[in-house]
Parts: structure tokens; sequence; C-alpha cells
């Protein structure tokens, strides 16, 4: 917090819809928090937002400006990919703590330069979004996997299929874009952060993928519409991970875990657990226990994390993040090169 100020004030660099929704409520409800500055991509968009949801803060037409306010503690970020590094960066330099949206970074050079970045500053807090898949029944996958309920895993399955892109005739998303979106696939960044905290790191991929529509109104897109990735754990589990965004009339998000004593499925759209073990009848959907459930608190955890420096750590961290932005580099790079990438560092 400022010496002038006993609370701690944000300015937000990129106020989309996400911000809108989720983070900007979910901030004003925390006591001895104020949101002072908005930062869109025009002065204009800044002004109208501070307008319409936060009349008490200052608009900003240049990010860098806010960034340099002295009276700001925390730089929240909000845009794409495409600024994550160099916002990131800035801000940490100019003694601010950091939260950034997810994805990362466009690629893999950037986000471990956003963690050599706080590594320089290790007084000041760093945050990725956590997506909320999985969140729900985290503790309990955690739990059972420590009293071995699989015994030795061996087989990964995820599905990640959706026909968000299907329409030939819709105008490319933001997502689609990788001058925004860097090499950003799908949910692939998302569901290789849940898998490695659950089973540990990925060490090789070989990707394969394929966009249906090459062009649209006008621009080339360059980020697929689907892609298939094998890849081995450091456990020595072998996984085939699916990502679509042209699967025509599904949306399925499924993880299968299969070991020699048994196995492990969660529906995430549904936030369902099923398992089963060597010698029961079958598969059958597990309770996750009241005290075990997880709620997606991302804004509650990063202000406790800035108030209580050393002895909370946010989840997950700038480290966490570059183990998943190595998958996601190794996956583009599998593509370009037409060979299995073993994936330093993991």
């Amino acid at each position: 917090m400022s010496a002038r100020h006993s609370k701690l004030r944000i300015g937000i660099v990129g106020a989309g819809t996400v911000v809108k929704t989720r983070h900007l409520p979910a901030l004003k409800n925390i006591p001895d928090v104020e949101v002072v500055a908005i930062c869109n991509s025009t002065y204009e968009s800044s002004e109208k937002f501070c307008a319409e949801y936060a009349p008490e803060a200052t608009p900003f037409g240049n990010w860098a400006e806010l960034v340099a306010d002295p009276e700001i503690d925390i730089i929240w970020i909000g845009t794409p990919p495409y600024l994550h590094a160099t916002i990131t960066v800035s801000a940490l330099e100019a003694g601010k703590h950091v939260f950034s949206q997810a994805r990362m970074a466009m690629n893999l050079p950037e986000a471990e330069e956003m963690f050599a970045a706080a590594q320089r500053n290790p007084h000041l807090v760093t945050m990725v979004c956590p997506p909320p898949h999985g969140l729900r029944g985290n503790l309990f996958i955690q739990k059972l996997l420590a009293e071995n309920y699989l015994g030795h895993p061996h087989h990964l399955r995820l599905q990640s299929l959706s026909d968000v892109f299907l329409d030939p005739d819709a105008p490319p998303h933001w997502r689609q874009r990788d001058e925004l979106s860097g090499l950003n696939i799908l949910t692939l960044g998302i569901y290789a952060e849940v898998v490695q905290r659950w089973f540990g790191p990925i060490t090789e991929v070989f990707a394969h993928q394929k966009t249906i529509h090459l062009i649209r109104q006008g621009y080339e897109i360059r980020i697929p519409d689907l892609v298939l990735v094998l890849c081995k754990f450091e456990n020595g589990m072998a996984g085939v991970m699916e990502f679509s965004g042209v699967a025509c009339f599904e949306k399925s998000d499924l993880l299968q875990v299969f070991g020699n004593e048994g196995t492990l499925a969660y529906d995430f759209a549904n936030d369902e657990i099923r398992g089963g073990r060597v010698g029961e009848k079958g598969v059958a959907k597990l309770q996750i226990p009241p005290g075990l459930e997880q709620n997606w608190s991302v804004e509650e955890d990063f202000i406790a994390a800035v108030r209580s420096p050393g002895s909370i750590q946010p989840q997950p961290n700038f480290a966490q993040g570059v183990r998943y932005m190595r998958v996601v580099q190794a996956v583009a790079d599998s593509v370009v090169q037409q060979r299995e990438i073993r994936i330093l560092g993991s």
C-alpha cells in the first residue's frame, strides 16, 4: 500500500468481458481495496468503462502512464496475451504487484521473461489467473492420487471438444489471431496446467494440427481449429490430448486416467468425478466431500497474498505458468518440426 493510503489501490489494464463480469465486481467486495485507474485500448473506451462500471476510477489512454503512477499498488492485467510480458516487466520494475489474466504469454520466451522479472523482485506478488476447470474437485483428486487410488497411472486421455469455430462465416475471434494470442491454441494451455498439477510434468510431446477455415472475412487464420497431442509424463504415464473448436454438435471436456489398480474420470463441464477400482463392480460417481470443495476465489487469493507477502503463495505463480507454457511452446515446435519434442526444464 502507498504510504499515503490505507487501502490497496489497483490499476486495471484491459477491461474486457472477464474484468467487467468477474474481476471488478469481486474486487469491489473486498474490504480496503480500491480500483482507481482503468486503461483500455483508447482513452474513449477507458472513459466509457469508468462511466458505466467504475465511476470512482480515473481513465487512462496509455497503459505505461498508468503503470508509472506512484499511487497505484497493483497492476491487474486483463488484455489478450500480446501485452502480458511487456506490462508485467514494466509493472514489476515500477514496484507494483502483478495479476495477469491467462494465458500467461504469447510464447515461452515471453513467459520466461516475466518469471525472470518476478525473481528480480521477490518482494512483489505475481500470479496468473487460474482456470476454473477442475477447481471444485481439485483437492479431492489430489487426495485420491495421494492414497494411490489408481495404483500406478499409465494412460491419460483428455478431450476438449466444441463447435465454437465451426461457422466459416464468423469473423476471426481474438483467440484465433496469433498477433494477439501467440502460440496459445484453444484450451491446450488450460489443460496442460490442470493435468500437470495432478500428474506432474509433461516431458515429451508429438503434435498434429489442422485448420478447417483458412480465411475468415479476409483474415488468414494461423491458429489451428484442432490439435492432437501425444505426450509422455515424468512419472512414465503416456497420454493423448485432443482439442477442437470445429467438432459439430459437440461440447465435452473429459479427462480419463487409467492405472493398474483403478480409473478416474473428471467431467469438467459438470464438475463430476467418476471412479472405480479393481475388484469393484464398475465405475461410479464419486461425491466430492464438502470439506474438500474449492471455489474460484482468485481475487481474494491474490489480495490475501499481497497482504501477507512470503506467507501466502498464490496459485498459479509465474513458475507454474512457465511450466504450462513449455508445453504450449513444445506443441508449436512439434508441429513445425514434425517430430517429437523433449521439454527441457520439466
